[in-house]
């Protein structure tokens, strides 16, 4: 027998798929919800929290959860989360253009705050999603807090390797985000189509000892993202 949470996760999905719910409309509240499909509410909460990971429903605190275009996926801005954390349930890819050890590149020394001697991964990875490739990260580790990144470790899941392989203690991240102009390299490497642009994300990751163990820059098609952040107001 199916679970009661996927049975209304599939009830809802059939409503917006066969356009009885259109970008836009609101869902009924979670009461509502647990009276029609007599259910509980962490049950409806749980389908509630897959349509919004798949991307086709987002929620707000105190507001009706709201159907989305699901042309355009959330980018969570305060999350720290892999690509592949962030795209489950989604057709996803990553192709590796490029693993090398380098030392000396002057911005990537500034932003890492190490010496021109020391050494660093850098790593290239084309994110395709449905098919397009929209998404071009850029990540810059030094050598001297990972030895070794495994080919299949990039193209699966960095930070499960990192995490679970080698035990390192991800804390928090500051990301810097800005729009430039597309580069002969985005349109190379991206499904750019007309667009002239892109969305530069740049971050800064650190250990839960306080050092800097990651730079990364990741250049995302705009036309397929939404930047999304949660604010609370405090007195």
């Amino acid at each position: 027998m199916e679970n009661k949470y996927i049975t209304l996760y599939n009830e809802i999905l059939r409503m917006i798929e066969k356009k009885e719910l259109n970008t836009g409309d609101k869902l009924l509240s979670e009461k509502e919800l647990m009276e029609k499909y007599n259910m509980s509410r962490d049950t409806v909460r749980k389908s509630l929290n897959m349509l919004v990971q798949d991307g086709y429903i987002k929620k707000s605190k105190g507001k009706l959860a709201e159907v989305i275009d699901k042309n355009q996926f959330n980018f969570p801005i305060s999350a720290i989360k892999s690509f592949k954390e962030l795209h489950v349930g989604v057709e996803n890819k990553t192709y590796v253009e490029n693993l090398e050890i380098l030392k000396g590149e002057k911005d990537i020394i500034k932003y890492l705050g190490i010496s021109d001697d020391d050494e660093y991964f850098k790593l290239v990875r084309i994110r395709e999603i449905e098919g397009e490739k929209i998404i071009i990260d850029k990540d810059y580790i030094p050598r001297k807090y990972v030895s070794n990144i495994p080919l299949k470790a990039a193209q699966n899941s960095l930070y499960e390797y990192l995490e679970k392989e080698l035990n390192l203690k991800i804390s928090h991240c500051m990301k810097e985000i800005t729009v430039h102009s597309a580069t002969d390299e985005d349109r190379k490497l991206l499904n750019m189509k007309k667009i002239d642009v892109v969305v530069v994300v740049r971050s800064f990751t650190y250990l839960e000892s306080g050092e800097l163990f990651q730079y990364t820059e990741a250049r995302h098609r705009p036309d397929k993202f939404k930047f999304i952040d949660y604010a609370y107001r405090k007195i």
